[in-house]
């Protein structure tokens, strides 16, 4: 059994630090580096593109919202049209970093709200997928495990990454449970591994309900802003490894 292990990463801003960039390299598999828009500039991306390439982990760009204040976390509405074009240019920054450096950029995953809002919003998820086509049409794709941004993908043609996340709790339809709502983010460590574990062996989650739903887990989401987060991608994963699951990414 085979699962990536992926972060968001390269996310500080000017004087601004945030997450631990360098010790979550040790532990993951793929790297979804900012593009400047929700965070990120171009010191920093270029950085997370050298660490990415000296720990061989797999690189991918993470196109947000235009939302530093918001941290692309706010639901800002935005069109079809400027999304598409929001996309391509975030890509495009990442990747000459990406070449200038020799390296290849493999893939990409919307962050934050902009992520949710592929999730259940079809037409924007086409915009959000097209443009992902039109700049590679190689690049994987990375979206919610079973959303309307993976079918999208799927009906273009790209290669898609059903994604799962290991800190966060799931609705009965499977979107993620708004961090607004008590118990969304999952702080508890156990709590946490029991999920990905749910998740990567029984293709299943357990929902803030209660409840039980089949989900498909390509690749984890490892959040690396959080006040543990090294420690907890640590536990993770030498907890599936000491599973017999094999980390690897999506080459």
């Amino acid at each position: 059994m085979e699962v990536d292990l992926n972060c968001d990463l390269g996310e500080s801003f000017g004087v601004y630090k945030l997450g631990n960039d360098q010790e979550m390299m040790k532990y993951i598999t793929s790297a979804n580096i900012a593009c400047g828009f929700h965070a990120g500039d171009p010191i920093t991306m270029r950085e997370a593109v050298l660490l990415s390439l000296t720990n061989g982990v797999s690189i991918g760009a993470h196109p947000g919202l235009a939302d530093l204040r918001g941290f692309g976390r706010r639901n800002i509405q935005i069109s079809p049209k400027d999304a598409y074009h929001d996309v391509i240019y975030q890509i495009g920054a990442l990747d000459a970093f990406v070449k200038s450096e020799g390296g290849v950029l493999r893939h990409v995953k919307p962050h934050g709200a902009l992520y949710n809002l592929c999730a259940e919003d079809a037409t924007l998820s086409e915009a959000v997928v097209e443009a992902v086509y039109r700049v590679n049409p190689d690049l994987y794709l990375y979206g919610l495990s079973g959303s309307k941004l993976i079918e999208a993908g799927r009906k273009l043609g790209l290669k898609t990454v059903n994604e799962v996340f290991a800190d966060r709790a799931y609705l009965e339809n499977g979107t993620l449970a708004p961090r607004h709502m008590e118990g969304a983010v999952i702080s508890d460590e156990n709590t946490s591994i029991h999920q990905v574990l749910q998740l990567v062996l029984e293709k299943r989650v357990k929902t803030i309900t209660g409840s039980e739903i089949p989900l498909q887990a390509d690749s984890i989401c490892l959040h690396g802003d959080g006040n543990k987060a090294v420690e907890m991608a640590k536990i993770i994963s030498s907890t599936l490894k000491n599973k017999g699951v094999i980390l690897k990414p999506f080459l």
